[in-house]
């Protein structure tokens, strides 16, 4: 029984891998339309200090965004920040630390962007890790899940007024969620969502990930029932040549070195879906999507079930000490 909760989602995450490169074997990445400029507009992109998230950081402010990048390696940040200000002359970007481990720093994080009194137009929930071996957080709740999703969750819940009123009828203020391909090998377990019981990384991180999914989903339904002027999408960059897979297993780190050379996508072409449905002008009033490669995706069956949808928000409203809305 241990050896199967191991192994199986193991397989699963592996054989979503293998589908996604057998994709991009034979797809090229989608061609991006021309996007408008963005003066005046305010992003906060999580993870902001290098891979995807750093071409995100940087397409967005090349396009006269200014970009508060959100992350917990502050030397880092400060390198970030200088080469974006250096390349960017219409959009700026600077650094905010978050340790987004911790649900206290999350808050702190959202107290002082509010003391700042600035709008809020894009909010890119980037950051993730995979694969990490069993840990807590200083709150107890499993790594992958609060690092993953949890946190987001309560981030954009606490931005989540700043961006209903920045957002208007035609400029709609936009949240992209950072899905993967492994949420369809995803299972959520509500009764046990910190892998207390049998613990596996790649079930973890599946979960985590497809977590993301159900909540882009049924946040959209509730800013459409109110009215709101916001949209909230996953996207889904495929296979791309990052850290996030510094956590491989010696032998699949030793075969994924030649494959993603030959067939992974480069930090800038993974973060191109994340800069497309931040800023596209075809993505306008468009939400609760999961793209892929430029195209709106079916997701798993699973994250279209709107009872777990509920029953997830509900537990993630108590698991972070928000009153459910």
């Amino acid at each position: 029984m241990w050896l199967l909760s191991v192994l199986v989602p193991l397989v699963r995450l592996y054989l979503c891998g293998l589908r996604v490169l057998l994709y991009q074997m034979f797809n090229r990445t989608f061609e991006m339309p021309a996007l408008p400029k963005q003066h005046g507009r305010v992003a906060i992109v999580t993870g902001g200090t290098r891979g995807m998230g750093f071409e995100t950081a940087r397409r967005l402010a090349s396009l006269g965004m200014h970009v508060i990048i959100a992350g917990n390696e502050t030397e880092e940040g400060a390198v970030a920040v200088r080469r974006i200000n250096e390349e960017c002359s219409e959009g700026k970007a600077e650094f905010v630390f978050v340790d987004l481990t911790s649900l206290k720093s999350v808050r702190h994080f959202v107290q002082v962007f509010r003391d700042r009194s600035l709008p809020l137009h894009v909010l890119i929930n980037n950051a993730g890790t995979m694969l990490v071996p069993e840990r807590r957080t200083e709150d107890g709740f499993e790594f992958h899940f609060c690092l993953n999703y949890l946190s987001h969750f309560l981030l954009t819940n606490l931005l989540l007024d700043l961006l209903k009123e920045s957002g208007r009828q035609g400029c709609c203020s936009r949240i992209i969620n950072m899905a993967s391909a492994t949420h369809y090998a995803g299972e959520i377990n509500l009764e046990d969502l910190h892998k207390r019981t049998v613990y596996s990384s790649h079930g973890a991180y599946s979960q985590s990930k497809l977590a993301l999914v159900l909540f882009t989903y049924y946040l959209q339904e509730q800013l459409t029932t109110g009215g709101f002027s916001v949209t909230v999408n996953a996207v889904d960059p495929g296979m791309v040549d990052t850290a996030l897979y510094n956590n491989l297993w010696t032998l699949a780190q030793m075969l994924k070195k030649p494959v993603a050379s030959v067939l992974f996508r480069t930090p800038a072409e993974g973060a191109s879906i994340s800069v497309y449905a931040a800023v596209a002008s075809e993505m306008e009033g468009v939400g609760g999507c999961y793209l892929y490669n430029g195209q709106k995706t079916q997701s798993s069956d699973q994250s279209y079930d709107s009872e777990l949808q509920v029953k997830l928000w509900k537990k993630s409203c108590q698991l972070v000490g928000l009153q459910e809305a």
